[in-house]
């Protein structure tokens, strides 16, 4: 009689699972900095919208004033449905996005006027600062960005040091082209 044999031998089952390991030990850290890179991108843009509503909301809302803080921006002007930044950017004082931690803040100015969106007077900023700072320790691209409209890069946070109007130091961080 003959013996006829079908389907994989354990064998063959473990030398490609060896196979799969060993391409997936090459690929890991490709793909981790392909993340971290994929994550520093989603925070300019993050950084970039902050820019864009705090100008919006300056110009249309704030009486040529800043909202303090993200949850402000948050909050729709009378006669919209649109709040000048998105909900889940809005949540928090500080939210997580990205494996970024966005902050923004603004200082208050005892003369500013109120605002359309319920800001009361003396609570808006005549400038403000924002900065994205990643979770995960291994990644070192922290940003930040000020009323100036231009986002800074460096290796350590920016945004403690960050000014909410002009340059900041240059020890402090490097602008983005």
């Amino acid at each position: 009689m003959m013996r006829r044999n079908h389907g994989f031998a354990l064998l063959d089952l473990l030398f490609v699972c060896g196979i799969i390991g060993i391409i997936a030990a090459i690929a890991m850290p490709k793909l981790l900095i392909a993340k971290q890179a994929a994550g520093s991108a989603s925070a300019i843009a993050n950084l970039r919208v902050i820019n864009s509503s705090q100008l919006a909301y300056a110009l249309t809302c704030g009486n040529g004033f800043y909202a303090p803080d993200l949850p402000r921006l948050g909050v729709a002007p009378p006669g919209s449905n649109e709040a000048y930044i998105s909900p889940d950017l809005s949540v928090s004082a500080s939210p997580v996005r990205s494996g970024y931690t966005i902050q923004m803040t603004a200082t208050p100015f005892s003369g500013a006027p109120p605002s359309c969106n319920g800001l009361g007077a003396g609570e808006a900023g005549q400038g403000f600062k924002a900065g994205a700072d990643p979770v995960d320790p291994v990644n070192t691209r922290y940003f930040g960005a000020n009323s100036d409209q231009r986002i800074y890069e460096n290796t350590s946070s920016l945004y403690a040091a960050m000014p909410e109007v002009g340059d900041p130091d240059p020890s402090v961080g490097d602008p983005l082209r």
